[in-house]
């Protein structure tokens, strides 16, 4: 039975527990899929939504990632209390028949405007979390592991990813439920991936990235060059030289 779009599912008060160019949009994983695809600009977001909007979003720097794997490890460690890369929420892929700067793709959760993840999940494990900030996030305990969540994201790598040790789904929940972490997480804390990142190249921002294209999420984040000095000729070099 299709859900009431005006409401938010009813779990959504619990809580438990540079380089870029690569972005394939789902074929038809769900009717309507391209409702998250050619999502409103920013400013125009709530208005034409139905949900909530996430009061934050993680977005990347491809073109200066180190692709060390930092992120993921310690994704999967505050989440799952180990080192496994495959239990990553946030996922980095290297390509060795790619060269700079379209070797390297960081996939991050866009905490869509229109959550198809969260609209087609049967049980409301996949929900809007009001209490965290509008979140979208998975509650572990009511998920049924059917990947609906996952067929249904309209980007690809798809966002949400299956822990193949409980047998569930898990996607990026900005540190919210995140029992290993040693800092508060979540919307008002730290996220673990923008944490351990030694190229500055993650981070948490509040306005709602452009839809349009996976230019919104995966921009340039470092800070203007400094111009270097001219020690050939410079002013004062000349000075002393007379």
């Amino acid at each position: 039975m299709a859900k009431d779009k005006n409401k938010v599912p009813d779990n959504t008060e619990k809580k438990e527990f540079s380089r870029r160019d690569f972005l394939a949009i789902g074929g038809a994983a769900v009717a309507g899929s391209a409702l998250a695809v050619c999502a409103p600009l920013p400013s125009e977001a709530q208005e034409k939504t139905e949900y909530p909007l996430s009061a934050k979003y993680l977005i990347c720097d491809s073109k200066n990632c180190a692709g060390c794997y930092g992120c993921m490890i310690a994704c999967s460690i505050v989440h799952e209390g180990q080192a496994n890369l495959s239990l990553a929420r946030i996922q980095v892929h290297r390509s060795v028949l790619e060269s700079y700067p379209a070797d390297i793709q960081i996939n991050t959760c866009r905490q869509c405007p229109e959550p198809l993840c969260v609209i087609n999940c049967p049980t409301g494990a996949c929900h809007i979390s009001k209490e965290n900030g509008n979140v979208r996030m998975i509650n572990a305990d009511e998920c049924i592991g059917c990947k609906t969540c996952i067929n249904s994201c309209p980007v690809i790598p798809h966002r949400p990813i299956w822990n193949h040790v409980t047998g569930k789904a898990i996607k990026c929940d900005l540190c919210t439920d995140t029992p290993y972490y040693n800092k508060k997480g979540g919307i008002n804390g730290s996220q673990a991936c923008v944490e351990a990142c030694v190229a500055n190249a993650l981070k948490v921002v509040t306005e709602l990235p452009d839809q349009k294209d996976i230019s919104g999420y995966d921009r340039n984040l470092q800070p203007p060059r400094k111009p270097m000095p001219n020690f050939m000729g410079a002013p004062k070099a000349k000075a002393k030289q007379e």
